[in-house]
């Protein structure tokens, strides 16, 4: 029997009767209770014992077994997957640690018969702070409810409790933080802090309490409570320009070609759904950073679609760059719906140093088309092929005019331009 077992390489070719069986003669030898028992026998025995509702051998192996791990545990997600979930909006719960308690409690030793009261002051609960980081691109990682750690009770031998430990959360650059739909904060700049909520204060020992009027105080302070608040925090795309235009009109392949950026790009609206900042960068080491704004439809005020998600990333952009499409009937009613958009969501929104591009000059029809719109705007209009990269030398030389002039705008207002 043994000599068969020997020859079969792997366990998971037994057969579940031969194998119990030799589990079986192994497990009665080693007792020494073993008579010559053939396998019939040593299977009735088993079987006896399973009837009885008592097992004592087990058929698992290490080559058949499942994997044990925890289904429940869920896994650390990296800042390189969250960004694929990128989340601009988060609304979130915050409990600041509350304060340990004092203590009561009078010194003890040996010959000393008034040793007066020795009880701690409790810990100071922990506090909540925003913090701005560049390293940070989405809210995906928070969670709706962040509790701060609470202060540790005092002891005895004046012993005080340790203070709760602050807990920091992490937002990325252009976060604004809201209560009750005001801005309370604006996170702009990198290491930027902002306290949420205050830790509780640790209650005072009898200890505290000691005067000459009451030379043995038997009062003790609880600690106070830590501040709570309901913030909304609100991710804006921080860019100079922003590019604007309806769905398809072709400012991801825009963005594609004058930047160092790679949005996906594909023949049906609404490719893109998150915005997308993209660097171009000159000789003299100038970095100007453009953001591709997703499609805005008609009606998008009304948050019809996703409009007010969208919207909310253009009211950081200090200049706008209006994406026209030539392909459609009559592009310079794109221009009218996408101001009326702007205007509707802000006032003066659409007033902003701007710059008219009439992509997909590389149609049979765009010739005519543009010359029918440069008659109709004042704006420059610059035409570029996006697809081809007709003129985009042109436009990205403009939209350094356009930054300059930002530029001179906030030196003279003694303002802090923002530089990428």
């Amino acid at each position: 029997m043994l000599a068969t077992l020997t020859r079969v390489k792997s366990a998971r070719w037994l057969s579940p009767d031969i194998l119990l069986g030799h589990m079986l003669r192994q497990e009665v030898r080693g007792r020494n209770e073993l008579s010559p028992l053939g396998l019939g026998s040593c299977l009735q025995v088993w079987r006896r014992k399973v009837a009885g509702g008592v097992r004592d051998v087990s058929t698992s192996c290490t080559l058949c077994a499942k994997g044990r791990g925890n289904p429940n545990k869920t896994e650390k997600l990296s800042e390189k997957k969250l960004t694929r979930h990128f989340v601009d909006h988060r609304r979130v719960k915050l409990v600041a640690g509350s304060g340990g308690k004092g203590v009561c409690s009078f010194h003890s030793e040996p010959r000393k018969e008034w040793g007066g009261p020795d009880g701690g002051n409790g810990g100071d609960g922990g506090s909540i702070i925003i913090k701005a980081d560049r390293f940070v691109k989405s809210l995906a990682q928070i969670v709706p409810i962040y509790r701060a750690e609470h202060g540790q009770s005092g002891g005895n031998k004046n012993c005080y409790g340790r203070n709760g430990s602050s807990t920091y959360i992490s937002v990325p650059l252009g976060t604004v933080v809201k209560e009750q739909g005001q801005i309370v904060v604006d996170l702009s700049e990198h290491g930027q802090e902002y306290l949420a909520v205050y830790g509780g204060v640790g209650g005072k020992g009898n200890r505290f309490f000691l005067s000459n009027e009451n030379r043995a105080p038997m009062t003790a302070t609880p600690g106070m409570e830590g501040q709570e608040r309901v913030l909304q925090l609100e991710l804006r795309t921080m860019a100079h320009a922003g590019l604007v235009g309806f769905p398809n009109a072709g400012k991801s392949s825009l963005l594609r070609a004058i930047s160092n950026a790679r949005p996906a790009v594909a023949a049906y609206p609404f490719t893109t759904l998150n915005p997308h900042v993209g660097i171009v960068k000159y000789r003299d080491h100038e970095q100007v950073a453009v953001a591709d704004i997703p499609g805005i439809i008609r009606g998008a005020h009304l948050n019809r679609g996703l409009g007010i998600s969208f919207l909310r990333h253009i009211e950081r952009c200090r200049f706008l760059l209006f994406v026209l499409d030539l392909s459609a009937p009559e592009p310079w009613i794109q221009l009218e719906h996408l101001r009326y958009e702007l205007d509707q969501y802000e006032r003066g929104l659409s007033q902003r140093p701007q710059a008219i591009i009439a992509n997909k000059m590389d149609l049979p029809e765009a010739q005519e088309k543009l010359e029918t719109l440069k008659s109709l705007v004042t704006q420059r209009v610059i035409p570029v092929s996006a697809l081809t990269g007709q003129n985009t030398e042109e436009l990205i030389l403009h939209l350094r005019q356009l930054y300059d002039g930002y530029l001179q705008g906030e030196s003279s207002e003694e303002g802090k331009a923002t530089k990428w």
